[in-house]
C-alpha cells in the first residue's frame, strides 16, 4: 500500500501543468512555458505551480521554455471556475492583453480576495492561436496530507494483523496431534 501511494503521487496533479518531470510546465500547442506563483506575505517563500495555499497578494511568473515564444504575443486570463459554456468575460477576474515579451519572461501580481477554484488561460498567438487551460485552487485546504497518513496507518495495521493471524494459525496447526 505504501509503495502504491508513493508511486501514485504524480497522479494527484491536475490540469495542464503536469508533464515530464517538471510539474510546473504547461503546454500551449507546441510551446512550453514554466509557471510559478509566489505569495510574498507568507513566512516561507515557496514556489507554487498547482494550488495556491492562501488568498492574498500573489505573484505569477511565466518563463518561456521555447525561445520562439519571445517573438509571439501572449495573453493571460484568470477566470472563476465555470462550466465550459459559461460567459468568460463575466467570470474574468484578471486579464493581461496580448503582448510580446522579448525577455522570455512575464510576471504579474493579483490579489486573490476569495478562496475558490479558478482557471488560468494562457494564449499564444502565431500562425494559429494555442491556448493552455489549467485549473487551480486558491485558499482551499488539501486534506490529502491529513488523510494519507491515516490511511497508511490503517493499512499497515491491517497488514500486521493479517500476518500475525496467519502466523498464529500456523503455530496452532503445528501443535495439533497427528
Amino acid at each position: 500500500v505504501l509503495g502504491a501511494t508513493v508511486f501514485a503521487a504524480p497522479l494527484w496533479a491536475h490540469g495542464g501543468l503536469s508533464m515530464d518531470d517538471d510539474r510546473c510546465k504547461l503546454r500551449a500547442g507546441p510551446h512550453l512555458i514554466h509557471f510559478a506563483a509566489y505569495q510574498p506575505g507568507e513566512i516561507e517563500i515557496k514556489e507554487f505551480c498547482q494550488d495556491i495555499p492562501a488568498v492574498g497578494e500573489t505573484i505569477v511568473v511565466l518563463d518561456y521554455v521555447d525561445d520562439e515564444l519571445r517573438e509571439l504575443p501572449i495573453e493571460v486570463r484568470i477566470v472563476k471556475d465555470m462550466p465550459p459554456d459559461g460567459d468568460i468575460s463575466a467570470n474574468t477576474i484578471f486579464y493581461l492583453p496580448a503582448k510580446v515579451y522579448p525577455t522570455g519572461s512575464l510576471h504579474f501580481e493579483h490579489d486573490f480576495s476569495e478562496p475558490g477554484k479558478y482557471i488560468g488561460l494562457i494564449s499564444v498567438a502565431g500562425k494559429t492561436t494555442h491556448t493552455s487551460r489549467f485549473p487551480f485552487a486558491v485558499g482551499q485546504k488539501s486534506y490529502i496530507k491529513y488523510i494519507l497518513p491515516f490511511v497508511l496507518v490503517i493499512a499497515a495495521g491491517a497488514g500486521l494483523y493479517f500476518i500475525t493471524e496467519r502466523r498464529r494459525k500456523r503455530q496452532a496447526e503445528q501443535k495439533l496431534p497427528v
